[in-house]
């Protein structure tokens, strides 16, 4: 198969890496030169604009946009929709909000996918889980691409029409939230009670068989080996908070009660009056665990 991906950031490159390694054909666009020519050193073939990509793939065009989510998604699709056809599939793949992606399906020339993607740079070489919205045939015609990208055949699915993808993401993000400020909460407990605990062991211990044990547990292990107990400098502050917030909207709009993720959006936006606490700059750190966001560090 061929795919046109468009932006090459680091989960763009990803994208087109596993491509690749699948043994499919990409096509390779990005307004930085160099991450095109990075993509190019990868194997994929270099595009110089959005037309030039259009006009390298075939008669059905596949088209994968890892772009950030917003104008930037929209700006895209305007400069695509000239080259489009209702045989053509586009996959978004960004963290775009559910009802966008509705507009934008209605709205595009050709089958318009929605994709939520988890996992994030650290999971790229194990693959992605993907929670997809839009047409089955689109669907089902991006199969291998999904089969790529993803953890495999186990890892993507078809979550509905238009728009479902990025709501199971959204929520899946907000379920994210909570836990992270769980884990947050019951390490400062421990750091701040009444036994002076190394706290890299006792998340090693949890990761060995515990009820509790899972991947932000082994995040958790890993900020503590390098920053140690105390965490070092890392700061309270913790970044992001569209896809916490429209969950709680929905949760709000759906008369839904959702305590847990309420506190954890709180507790993100609290954490830039730094005050210091523990939980936040746990929180901080795991982000960059699973998404290698920058850590923000305290002066």
């Amino acid at each position: 198969m061929q795919l046109g991906v468009i932006g090459l950031g680091r989960m763009g490159q990803i994208v087109v890496e596993r491509v690749l390694d699948a043994g499919h054909d990409v096509v390779a666009f990005d307004l930085d030169p160099e991450a095109v020519a990075t993509a190019a050193d990868a194997g994929a073939e270099p595009a110089d604009s959005v037309a030039d990509l259009a006009d390298r793939l075939g008669d059905e065009k596949r088209i994968w946009l890892m772009v950030p989510a917003g104008e930037a998604v929209d700006a895209t699709l305007d400069d695509l929709d000239p080259h489009l056809s209702d045989d053509d599939v586009v996959v978004d793949g960004g963290n775009s909000y559910f009802e966008d992606s509705v507009r934008r399906a209605e709205a595009c020339s050709a089958a318009y996918l929605d994709c939520g993607t988890s996992g994030g740079p650290a999971g790229a070489e194990l693959g992605f889980s993907l929670m997809v919205g839009g047409p089955a045939w689109a669907y089902g015609e991006l199969t291998p691409v999904f089969d790529a990208v993803a953890t495999g055949p186990d890892g993507h699915e078809r979550m509905g029409p238009a728009g479902s993808g990025h709501y199971v993401k959204m929520i899946h993000n907000g379920v994210e939230y909570a836990l992270m400020q769980t884990y947050g909460e019951g390490f400062e407990l421990l750091h701040e009670g009444r036994y002076d605990l190394d706290l890299e062991n006792v998340a090693s211990v949890w990761n060995n068989g515990a009820v509790i044990r899972s991947w932000l547990l082994e995040l958790c292990e890993e900020a503590f080996r390098e920053e140690g107990s105390d965490l070092g400098d890392v700061a309270d502050r913790i970044e992001g908070g569209s896809t916490g917030t429209w969950t709680v909207q929905e949760a709000l709009e759906q008369e839904v009660p959702l305590p847990l993720i309420y506190t954890a959006l709180s507790e993100r936006f609290g954490s830039r009056a730094d005050d210091g606490r523990f939980s936040r700059r746990l929180a901080n750190r795991l982000r960059y665990g699973f998404g290698r966001h920058e850590v923000q560090r305290r002066d």
